[in-house]
């Protein structure tokens, strides 16, 4: 095994496809894991991770994929690709099929069981999907699965390619070309290889590369607990129709559950060895088998002259395509709180955006051209094609209000409320309220005012500070209205209409009272 490419760089018309080659690239990262994942580390036990989740394709299914796709595609005649795959073969065989054979139209069949996440992933990376009823895991050669519908459609369409992962030997042999040449370059000292067991083609061909280049490994292949599922091995009970020859790829047999898996995942993901659940599965199965070494007394016979003993298991993937799975397989107590959840149920409109400007500015807008701060309040004048929702309690409306505002005050804002941006429950209860004052949900179910409200050029909200009148502001711009509301609402009014007196004091003090003064200004004292 030649590394061409030390400086991990990529470029010219061929970057893409020496990214993906596994004789370009340099070998993907080995990992030793920290010591709180390795119980026996005081025996003389290494722990190793071999990241195949650090590929281009980010799992271990592309190194097969490659490898499939060289041998199965027919230069010239091949248009489309099918697999059956529930996630990685397929994905990492879409990617290389476009790469290294200008093939676009790679489709998925699988199973109807498929998780919506994953489904959605497939997609993502321009997969056609077609699903199939029965057994999430059918056997390779039922005739009424999609693995050999999938087959039969290669076979009678020329143009038509099926790699077939279940069946062709270039899966597990990608593994023997690639994969075990390079974990065996960089720990030559290697006395353990721990690896699922699911199609076989990485246990397979790893196995029997160590087996010939170096037989003192152990072998530990590592199944399914019956009656349990994990993404990507299978129980030992339904290996029996595939026909690799992964029974002389291993020693030892374990078997995992999927609670373990996934808790093992997640703890090595949080240490910096970011894996999916099936690389859990992996260690789980190499704790077992070293545990069951320990407790016969016969651990010591694994290790090399200096007392070591350096085990190696298989990260496959990344755990995000399967992060619902998390939550559904462990309990809130493996996971942080979060604070304020009640919030995700309410305040959906991310559009606070440009909803405040300066009082001066927003009157002068609203107001026709009678709003002048030399006049008093009666003559000022709503232009007609703009409205004001004033939604404060009705004993404060009626002490003062913006001219020509309508009052709709809703219960849950009094005099004594907290502002709902330091309150979660406040904001909840407001938004809550505001939203079914104006109809919940789309435009299309919005109440008859705020339809009323969608045709206005704008509409202005206001409350005491303006707090809760940005909320209002938001609820309604979603709903089709042009909104603002009045920063720091009757508040940021009256200090405004303060400022505009001590202005206006001053000048008429050093005598300089210009045409745009305030006349009356005491007519500003209690607006209505």
């Amino acid at each position: 095994m030649t590394v061409h490419n030390p400086l991990n760089v990529y470029f010219g018309k061929d970057a893409l496809r020496n990214y993906f080659n596994p004789e370009y690239a340099p070998p993907l990262a080995l990992v030793e894991i920290p010591d709180t994942l390795n119980p026996f580390y005081k025996d003389g036990v290494r722990i190793y991770v071999k990241l195949m989740s650090t590929h281009a394709a980010n799992n271990v299914k592309a190194i097969p994929a490659l490898n499939l796709l060289e041998e199965a595609v027919k230069p010239g005649k091949t248009k489309t690709v099918i697999e059956y795959s529930s996630g990685s073969t397929v994905i990492s065989m879409a990617m290389i099929a476009r790469i290294f054979h200008g093939i676009s139209d790679c489709r998925a069949y699988l199973s109807n069981k498929t998780s919506d996440a994953k489904l959605k992933l497939m997609q993502f990376f321009g997969l056609d999907l077609t699903l199939f009823p029965g057994p999430s895991q059918p056997e390779p050669y039922d005739v009424r699965g999609g693995i050999q519908i999938a087959r039969a459609q290669a076979f009678n369409d020329d143009s038509i390619c099926n790699p077939n992962q279940y069946e062709h030997e270039a899966n597990w042999r990608a593994h023997y070309k690639w994969t075990g040449p390079q974990i065996l370059k960089q720990l030559p000292d290697i006395n353990v290889l721990c690896c699922g067991v699911g199609t076989s083609g990485t246990m397979t061909g790893i196995g029997h590369y160590l087996y010939k280049h170096k037989p003192s490994v152990v072998r530990v292949g590592v199944f399914t607990a019956e009656g349990d599922r994990v993404p990507g091995p299978r129980p030992h009970s339904l290996m029996e129709p595939v026909r690799f020859p992964w029974e002389d790829a291993i020693d030892h047999k374990e078997a995992v559950g999927s609670f373990d898996s996934y808790a093992l995942s997640m703890k090595l993901s949080r240490e910096g060895i970011i894996c999916g659940p099936s690389s859990g599965f992996n260690l789980k199965g190499l704790w077992q088998f070293l545990e069951k070494q320990k407790a016969a007394g016969t651990l010591c016979n694994l290790a090399n002259p200096n007392g070591e003993i350096h085990c190696v298991f298989i990260a496959c993937d990344l755990p995000y395509q399967y992060i619902d799975a998390y939550f559904d397989k462990l309990d809130e107590s493996w996971f942080p709180p979060i604070h304020q959840r009640h919030l995700t149920e309410v305040d959906h409109y991310n559009n606070y955006d440009d909803l405040e400007h300066d009082i001066g500015v927003v009157l002068a807008e609203f107001y026709d051209g009678t709003f002048s701060v030399n006049q008093p309040y009666e003559k000022w004048l709503l232009r007609r094609e703009y409205t004001i929702l004033d939604i404060r309690p009705s004993t404060e409306f009626v002490v003062t209000h913006l001219p020509g505002a309508i009052n709709i005050p809703i219960k849950s804002l009094t005099a004594e409320s907290a502002s709902p941006w330091r309150d979660s429950h406040v904001m909840a209860t407001q938004w809550t309220e505001l939203e079914s004052i104006f109809g919940g949900g789309s435009l299309e179910t919005a109440s008859p005012i705020a339809q009323i409200l969608s045709q206005k050029k704008k509409v202005l909200l206001v409350c005491k500070n303006g707090d809760t009148a940005r909320i209002a502001a938001s609820i309604l711009g979603a709903k089709g209205a042009t909104t603002e509301n009045l920063r720091g609402g009757m508040q940021g009014f009256e200090s405004w209409v303060k400022a505009a007196m001590s202005k206006a004091s001053k000048e008429l003090v050093n005598g300089e009272l210009q045409s745009n003064s305030v006349e009356g200004v005491p007519e500003f004292e209690g607006v209505c």
